[in-house]
């Protein structure tokens, strides 16, 4: 599995709009299938269904999955083993990585909507010296379209000579900006980790404040996410669910592994599956935010960048995939997806941790999320990633 926590773009759904999911009321007791109605126990147990498949033909060391419809809960459960003899519950908690992106986009949007800030302000307004910074703007940087290079390369980043290291954003930017650029900025979609640290170092700037407390004010304390917190070391709170990743060529657990690398300085972070569930809801509803922030959160490039289509396409901080508003994180070991769909008002979050047999391609999260969501909405089943 390769080292990014960049959203897996094969993961692409076909027409995914639940027209039958509001054709009429379900008796009580009952939620909506696509146009049908099902009790919460059948729905569970198809859920649990889908999982345990998923376990077996991908040799999973773990998953722990959480779906509501509506208002109604429908199962938050766990299966497997964080390690040897110790079973995964609901209540440990797992490093969210690219998560935090949305979470950047929602503090990024809230700074605006108070006028500290402009998503078409120059990056030259704070950091001249960078490149292009006088063509590059921060929305730019929060939808990865500035162009710069991506330093996850091993080229350029040796991850796994020492996994434990602590990287600092200084240099992590210098070895991006080193790099030629992708291409002009606006010009195309290139994920590059190096966008999210330097918008990081600019929200710090603009407020005069750290970007964990950011996003504790705007995001995690308005929403109560009493399990998810930054971190500036590889702590997790306990209790923990251990990550194992064979990416340096023998099975080990890598739950220690430095993530300093992974995004901005204070958006490096912890969670819990109830937590990733209720961001999913926030993030795919805008709760946060004005409708017209959450509009511009969710809103497609015009024209539309190359690779990308009204079916799929990357936002502000988060990928929209027809009416589904998701993320899916993964790297060294530890692998996730949020999303939620408004028309039909489904929320699904998972994690999962792998086996030494699991594949490395496509990634076991995708596939999953791609299953439950096809299970939960059958009139418009999702590709699976291949």
């Amino acid at each position: 599995m390769p080292p990014l926590i960049a959203l897996s773009l094969a993961l692409v759904f076909s027409s995914f709009i639940i027209s039958g999911a509001q054709a009429g009321d379900c008796d009580t007791g009952k939620i909506h299938i696509g146009s049908d109605c099902a009790t919460v126990a059948d729905v569970a147990d198809g859920i649990r269904r889908i999982v345990g498949e998923a376990i077996d033909s991908d040799h999973l060391k773990a998953v722990i999955v959480s779906v509501k419809i509506g208002d109604t809960p429908v199962l938050t459960e766990a299966w497997g083993e964080s390690m040897t003899g110790v079973p995964a519950t609901t209540t440990m908690h797992f490093r969210n990585g690219a998560v935090a992106i949305a979470y950047l986009a929602t503090v990024l949007l809230e700074l605006q909507e108070k006028g500290q800030l402009s998503l078409d302000d120059k990056l030259s307004k704070w950091f001249p010296q960078y490149p292009e910074a006088n063509q590059v703007t921060l929305r730019m940087l929060i939808s990865s379209t500035s162009g710069y290079a991506d330093y996850v390369d091993l080229k350029l980043l040796p991850l796994y000579a020492n996994p434990f290291r602590q990287w600092t954003p200084d240099e992590l930017i210098r070895l991006a900006l080193d790099q030629p650029m992708k291409c002009a900025p606006g010009a195309c979609f290139a994920y590059s980790h190096a966008n999210f640290v330097i918008l990081g170092e600019v929200l710090a700037k603009v407020t005069g404040k750290p970007v964990d407390a950011l996003i504790k004010d705007g995001v995690l304390t308005p929403l109560r996410l009493e399990n998810t917190r930054s971190e500036a070391t590889p702590v997790i709170q306990e209790p923990v669910l251990h990550a194992f990743d064979g990416e340096r060529g023998v099975y080990e657990d890598s739950t220690y592994w430095n993530p300093s690398w992974t995004l901005a300085r204070g958006a490096v972070m912890t969670t819990d599956i109830g937590d990733l569930l209720t961001s999913a809801i926030a993030i795919g509803t805008g709760s946060l935010l004005s409708p017209q922030s959450h509009g511009l959160q969710t809103a497609m490039a015009d024209p539309p960048l190359p690779g990308f289509s009204e079916d799929f396409y990357f936002g502000l901080g988060v990928v929209v995939i027809k009416s589904w508003i998701a993320q899916t994180p993964s790297f060294a070991g530890y692998a996730a997806a949020m999303a939620y769909l408004p028309p039909g008002k489904i929320g699904i979050a998972v994690t999962a941790t792998i086996g030494p047999n699991t594949p490395d391609s496509p990634r076991p999260t995708d596939v999953l999320l791609a299953k439950l969501a096809g299970y939960l909405a059958p009139d418009h089943a999702p590709k699976l990633p291949r």
